[in-house]
């Protein structure tokens, strides 16, 4: 009969034992790594949300800005005619009739078949009295061309091609100031040779006539920039001579309508992105019933930050309700914006309607600011120390590891031994059930 101890050597797996004893020693790990992953979820949650309130912030510091509901829109009755309004405009307007449109000189050259080999410096004289000297010395034609376009006088230059013959090749250089007005004329010339150029289109400035003609107003541009205040008129290129229209500049109720929309948007979008991950779901499932709570649920700072949001937006102003110009509170908790019930409220009272726009952004700007400063900010702070959290739950993650591989390999030397142990027995085991069998049974000698 061959001698062993429980089967040890004959079976054992030692590597699946170990490994069920690791993950035993690796449970406090699993937790820290449980912890990790959480909080990254929630700072990516609070980044989320961080995002959504510095969004809303700035919308809320447009808002809050002096005169930023002071929108004016302006109009012509011309279709040949555009008017553009910016901050400063108010209610007016003023009719015109236009005298001529602003143009660029172009002048060109006689014909010529290449650059003349003796003219060394084309001189190109400005209105300013500036003169701006082009070496043309060893030049062709495209080189010419290439100099003026890089001299900086505000003069472009280009080869026309007039000539039908190709073995005499003819050609113009045409002249043309890059700009529009009176003050962009010029004058070509080489020294003191003659070069002939023919002015197809003299330099002049846009000129409109306003109050029937008593007063001329003159733009270097089809642009006559504030011909009012804030009130820009622009000229269609092919605007002609004698054409009559009238400038209307009202309140562009719409674009103020757009501007209040827009930052209660942004509060009800806030209020639903926290309320959507404040919920609690409860599900039943073969008999059992499961609470699961979103990430912000019972989150103390974040409550608070909404209930600052909501104080900011509905709190009453001189005593009287933003629920007055469609501003309210719905059932749910969050906020609607009341389109119609606003544009009553502008019409009936701008002044009023635009100081609880304004009053509510500014409370919003300042809340804002308090939460999401990106120095400050409580749910920048918040998300700081999260951050932080998370890098000392991935250095103790790391030494778990150091210590769970120790741990592994402890185990592994230690079942080494044993199984050298029990080897060392099985084959002491072995030898002296050899010398067993050896010896006589017990009573076979006697007689």
């Amino acid at each position: 009969m061959a001698f062993s101890i429980g089967g040890m050597i004959s079976g054992l797996d030692t590597a699946t034992m170990i490994n069920q004893l690791m993950q035993l020693e690796a449970r406090p790990q699993s937790l820290l790594k449980n912890k990790v992953a959480s909080t990254q979820t929630l700072v990516s949650a609070l980044q989320a949300l961080n995002t959504r309130i510095a969004d809303l912030g700035k919308v809320a510091t447009e808002t809050a800005k002096t005169k930023s509901l002071d929108i004016y829109a302006g109009t012509s009755s011309s279709d040949k005619v555009s008017v553009t309004t910016t901050n400063g405009a108010s209610a007016g307007g003023i009719d015109l009739e236009v005298v001529q449109l602003a143009k660029a000189q172009v002048s060109v050259s006689a014909l010529l078949s290449d650059w003349p080999e003796s003219a060394n410096v084309l001189t190109i004289a400005l209105k300013d009295g500036r003169q701006i000297d082009v070496d043309t010395a060893g030049k062709n034609l495209d080189q010419v061309v290439m100099a003026i376009n890089e001299s900086g006088a505000g003069i472009s230059a280009t080869k026309v091609s007039v000539g039908t013959d190709p073995a005499n090749p003819q050609y113009r250089l045409q002249f043309a100031s890059k700009a529009t007005g009176a003050a962009q004329e010029f004058s070509v010339s080489l020294g003191t040779e003659r070069f002939d150029t023919l002015e197809v289109s003299k330099a002049q400035d846009a000129e409109v006539l306003i109050w029937g003609g008593v007063q001329s107003i003159k733009s270097a541009s089809n642009t006559f920039t504030d011909l009012l205040p804030g009130v820009s008129v622009t000229l269609a290129s092919d605007t002609p001579a004698g054409e009559k229209t009238s400038i209307t500049v009202t309140r562009d109720d719409e674009a103020v309508t757009a501007k209040a929309k827009a930052l209660v948007d942004g509060l009800t979008d806030l209020f639903a992105f926290i309320s959507k991950n404040s919920s609690v779901n409860v599900s039943t499932s073969t008999g059992s019933t499961t609470t699961k709570g979103g990430i912000f649920t019972g989150d103390s700072s974040v409550r608070d930050i909404e209930q600052r949001m909501m104080t900011a937006a509905i709190s009453p102003i001189d005593g009287r309700s933003p629920s007055e110009i469609g501003i309210s509170i719905t059932k749910d908790g969050s906020i609607e914006f009341d389109a119609e019930k606003f544009a009553k409220a502008l019409k009936e009272d701008s002044a009023w309607a635009e100081k609880v726009v304004q009053t509510i952004a500014g409370r919003v700007e300042a809340a804002a600011k308090e939460a999401s400063d990106k120095y400050d900010g409580a749910i920048t702070k918040r998300i700081q120390g999260q951050e932080s959290l998370v890098k000392t739950l991935n250095e103790q993650v790391t030494d778990w590891d150091t210590r769970l591989a120790s741990r592994r390999s402890t185990l592994e030397r230690t079942w080494a031994q044993l199984e050298v142990t029990l080897n060392s027995l099985q084959s002491q085991g072995d030898w002296l059930s050899s010398q067993l069998a050896t010896l006589p049974a017990w009573g076979s000698n006697k007689k």
